[in-house]
């Protein structure tokens, strides 16, 4: 049976792979019939490149995807234009309408791709000015200071404004309850002298 897979390459913890057409029997990176495209999953986005046309070509011959091909396949339109083939074969429209469809289809997803790729560029930039080395200008706009006058006066009038509740006159009450007990203790001085 004739699958459509990955062939990994590339060094260790930085793979690439390449997207042929092999017999299922043959080794992971070994003996391939074809060569139609190559994936890169380590940059951001992932960088695809595929022959659409050759990969349905082979999908229409029996070919079968694995499932990270399959994704791939779905990803650049060609499971949509085969999806569009099945619809043209039934009847349901005519070759040229489905081919309007899926250029429609691919416009639309490269312009996507393309504005994914301007953003990870322009965070890519901003990252690097940002760790340059250069530090970033700060504009301080001046602070207007209250008079120092102004500042105390309303503390002042929050604490005369204060109602006086009952317990006032019971801390005083404490605080002269404490005050004789304190004189009446004899002192060590008191007791060294007599």
């Amino acid at each position: 049976m004739v699958r459509l897979r990955l062939q990994r390459k590339g060094r260790k913890k930085a793979p690439f792979y390449h997207i042929v057409i092999a017999d299922q029997r043959a080794k992971r990176d070994g003996r391939f019939i074809e060569r139609i495209g190559s994936y890169n999953p380590m940059t951001k986005p992932a960088t695809i490149e595929l022959d659409r046309d050759k990969a349905y070509e082979w999908l229409c011959k029996g070919a079968q995807p694995t499932d990270t091909v399959r994704a791939i396949l779905r990803f650049k339109g060609v499971m949509y234009r085969k999806h569009l083939m099945k619809g043209v074969a039934k009847g349901a429209m005519t070759e040229e309408q489905a081919m309007a469809k899926y250029q429609e289809w691919i416009e639309a997803k490269e312009s996507k791709i393309a504005s994914r790729v301007e953003e990870t560029k322009k965070e890519r930039e901003d990252f690097l000015r940002k760790v340059s080395g250069t530090a970033p200008v700060i504009k301080e706009t001046p602070v207007e200071e209250a008079p120092v006058e102004e500042a105390e006066a309303p503390a002042a009038e929050v604490t005369e404004e204060a109602p006086v509740t009952e317990e006032a006159p019971a801390t005083e009450e404490v605080a002269e309850a404490e005050a004789p007990a304190e004189e009446e203790a004899p002192s060590k001085d008191d007791n060294a002298e007599g």
